[in-house]
């Protein structure tokens, strides 16, 4: 189109559309949803809810079991460690003993029988520290594994419940 037929062709207004024409693209205002479809919403809506709370309780349940076991095994730590510096202790004190036994003798017959008797009472030591041991060994492990056991427990019978 040349530059004179642009500003004397007759201009064509366009009219807006009617309302009627124009349809929201995003929103059906007009359509209810029928009533089984609203059920089903609510009942899944309930469900992912419940499902959630299931989960966020165990979650705290398991945080908590793991608070637990970091503490008793800290405390446990420190019972073995203190355990071991004074059986630590208890032998040093008896070497020295026995050190300064031997350095006394004025025979050597004298120092074999201080020998004879450090070497029993040594073993004898040595024994009951390592019965004490055992016995606080055992303590801790029973004390590190009865709440996952409960917790293994519960979880079960939470399933067999469901």
């Amino acid at each position: 189109m040349t530059e004179a037929e642009k500003t004397t062709a007759p201009k064509t207004v366009r009219k807006p559309a009617a309302k009627s024409e124009v349809t929201d693209v995003f929103g059906m205002t007009n359509v209810e949803m029928p009533e089984i479809f609203r059920e089903a919403a609510e009942k899944s809506a309930r469900q992912a809810k419940d499902a959630y709370e299931k989960m966020r309780t165990a979650a705290e349940e398991a945080t908590d079991i793991l608070e637990d076991q970091f503490e008793t095994g800290r405390t446990s730590f420190i019972a073995l460690n203190s355990k071991a510096l004074d059986a630590a202790q208890a032998n040093a004190d008896a070497s020295f003993k026995f050190a300064r036994d031997v350095l006394a003798v004025k025979t050597f017959a004298e120092a074999i029988e201080l020998q004879t008797a450090f070497a029993r009472q040594q073993y004898d030591l040595m024994s009951a520290q390592a019965k004490e041991m055992q016995e606080l060994v055992q303590k801790v492990a029973t004390e590190q594994t009865a709440p996952v056991k409960d917790a293994f427990s519960k979880l079960m019978k939470d399933i067999k419940a469901a």
